[in-house]
C-alpha cells in the first residue's frame, strides 16, 4: 500500500511546524489537514506497522492506561507509535502516525499504541482493524457532548461485533462486560478485594440495570462507582470471571498504590508510583492488555512499577513562592463525578488539613453543563480543607458547591484568573507542605501552559 504522496505529507508536516511555532502543541492539526488531503491516509499509515495496532478507549483513565501500556511494551523490547500527547481524535492519531513516517514507506516503531475518544472509537477502529481494543469503563460524561451512557454502549457493542480484534474488557463495569458475552477471544480484568468494597452505591453511580432485561442490577460489592461485583437476579446474568486480578490492594494516599497482580501465569506483588483505586484499575486494564499481546508476567510488573505519572494526572511540581522558597503541588485531574469521588476519596487518606487550588471550565473540551460538580461527594472534604482558591470560568459555581458541602466560607477563595489564582493558592501553603490541584480538562492544560511558561514543568509536547 503506497500511502500518503510525499507531497502531501510534507504539507501536513509543515501545518504543524507552523502551530509549533505560534506556540501550540501541533498535536491534531497536522493530522486533519492529512486525512483531508489523503482520506485513507490513517488505514494507509497504519499498515505500515509490522504488529499492527491496539486500541484503549474509556470514560476515565485513558491516557495513564496508555503510558502504563507504553511503560510495559517498552520493557518488553517492543517500540510503540504512541499519541502520548493525548489527542486521542482521529486528526490526533494522524498527526502522531504522520510523525512517526518515513520515507519508502517506513515507519518508527513497530506497534501502534492508541487512546482513543470514546466517540471517535468506531472511525479509528474501522481504519485501523486493530488487533486488539481494550475498553475499561462508562461514566457519565459530558453529557451535552455524547448524551446518557447507552449512546455510547450502543456505539461500542456495533464497533465491536464488526471487528476481529481481541477485546480486552473490565468484568467489574456491566456496561463494558456485556460486549464480551456470547462471542470469542475476550479478556476480562478485574477486583477481588472484599477490603475496598464501599458501604453502598454512591447517588452518582450509573450503569444500575440490566441490559438484557432491565431489571435493577444487585451489587454485592462496590468499589468505585458502579464497578463491582453484580448479578441481575431477574435473569441471572452475573458478572464474567476475570483472568486478570488485582487482589490485597493498598492504596497509599496521594503517592502510590499496590496489589497482587494475577494471571494465567501467576501472581506478583506490583507497586505503581501514582494514587488510587482508580489508578490500579488503570494498571490492571494495562496489565490485561499486555496479557493479551503475549507479554510474560514479570514484564509486566516490571513496565508497572516504571510508570510515572502521565502529566496532570497525579503528577508533582515544584512551585516558587516568595521568598525563593518552594512548594509542592500534586496535580489531580477531575472531569465528571466518578473520578472526581476517587480523586477526593484519595485525597480523605492523607491526614491533617489540606490547601486546594480547585479550576472549573465549562469548554467544550470540559462539557457546557457543569452541574456534574453537586454529584460530587465534597463532603469527603468537609473539616479537612485550610484553604481553597477557586479558579477558573465556572469559579463562582465551584464555591457555591463547596459551601453546601460543608467547607467553611472563609476558607473559599474566588479567583476567575488562574495565574493570580495559582499565586494566591501557592502563599498559602505553609513550608512543607502541599498544594493540591484539581482542575477540569482545558484547566489542566491551561495550568501546565502556565507552570511550563514558569519553568516549573516540562512540556507535555516535547
Amino acid at each position: 500500500m503506497a500511502g500518503p504522496s510525499p507531497a502531501k505529507l510534507a504539507l501536513a508536516r509543515a501545518v504543524g511546524s507552523l502551530s509549533r511555532l505560534r506556540g501550540g502543541g501541533a498535536t491534531s492539526a497536522p493530522g486533519r489537514v492529512l486525512m483531508r488531503l489523503a482520506p485513507d491516509s490513517l488505514r494507509e499509515l497504519g499498515a505500515r506497522l509490522d504488529r499492527g495496532s491496539i486500541l484503549i478507549s474509556a470514560t476515565n483513565g485513558k491516557t495513564t492506561t496508555a503510558a502504563m501500556t507504553a511503560s510495559i511494551l517498552e520493557h518488553a523490547g517492543i517500540s510503540a507509535v504512541h499519541n502520548q500527547a493525548g489527542a486521542n481524535m482521529a486528526g490526533g492519531i494522524a498527526t502522531t502516525l504522520l510523525g512517526a513516517a518515513r520515507r519508502g514507506g517506513g515507519i518508527d516503531g513497530e506497534l501502534g499504541l492508541f487512546e482513543v475518544d470514546e466517540m471517535w472509537l468506531a472511525g479509528v477502529a474501522s481504519q485501523l482493524q486493530p488487533r486488539a481494543i481494550l475498553l475499561s469503563n462508562l461514566f457519565r460524561d459530558q453529557l451535552d457532548r455524547y448524551g446518557e451512557l447507552e449512546t455510547i454502549a450502543d456505539s461500542w457493542e456495533r464497533t465491536t461485533r464488526s471487528s476481529a480484534a481481541e477485546l480486552v474488557l473490565n468484568a467489574d463495569d456491566p456496561l463494558v462486560a456485556d460486549l464480551g458475552r456470547e462471542r470469542e477471544h475476550v479478556l476480562y480484568f478485574g477486583v477481588n478485594d472484599s477490603s475496598l468494597a464501599l458501604a453502598g452505591m454512591a447517588h452518582a453511580a450509573d450503569a444500575k440495570h440490566c441490559r438484557r432485561c432491565g431489571a435493577p442490577y444487585v451489587f454485592d460489592e462496590v468499589y468505585l462507582g458502579h464497578l463491582g461485583h453484580y448479578h441481575c437476579s431477574s435473569c441471572g446474568r452475573t458478572r464474567p470471571a476475570p483472568e486478570i486480578i488485582a487482589s490485597e490492594i493498598e492504596l497509599e494516599g496521594v503517592r502510590a498504590a499496590s496489589m497482587t497482580l494475577s494471571t494465567p501465569e501467576g501472581s506478583m506483588r506490583v507497586r505503581i508510583a501514582v494514587p488510587g483505586l482508580y489508578n490500579l484499575y488503570n494498571a490492571l486494564a494495562a496489565a490485561a492488555l499486555a496479557t493479551a499481546l503475549g507479554v510474560p508476567l514479570e514484564t509486566v510488573a516490571a513496565g508497572l512499577t516504571a510508570t510515572r505519572a502521565a502529566f496532570g494526572r497525579a503528577e508533582t511540581v515544584s512551585l516558587a513562592v516568595a521568598g525563593g522558597e518552594h512548594r509542592e503541588m500534586r496535580i489531580m485531574l477531575v472531569k465528571n463525578p466518578a473520578g472526581a469521588n476517587e480523586v477526593l476519596r484519595t485525597l480523605a487518606l492523607e491526614p491533617g488539613e489540606h490547601d486546594v487550588l480547585a479550576v472549573l471550565n465549562d469548554q467544550i473540551a470540559d462539557g457546557r453543563d457543569v452541574s456534574w460538580i453537586w454529584d460530587a461527594d465534597f463532603e469527603l472534604l468537609t473539616g479537612r480543607i485550610r484553604s481553597v482558591t477557586c479558579s477558573g470560568s465556572r469559579a463562582a459555581d465551584l464555591a457555591t458547591r463547596l459551601k453546601y458541602a460543608g467547607v467553611d466560607t472563609a476558607a473559599i477563595h474566588v479567583q476567575e484568573n488562574l495565574v493570580g489564582a495559582l499565586d494566591t493558592a501557592a502563599g498559602s501553603v505553609s513550608s512543607g507542605g502541599t498544594l493540591y490541584a484539581l482542575p477540569t480538562y482545558t484547566a489542566m492544560l491551561a495550568l501546565r501552559d502556565l507552570l511550563v511558561a514558569r519553568g516549573e514543568a516540562p512540556s507535555a509536547w516535547s
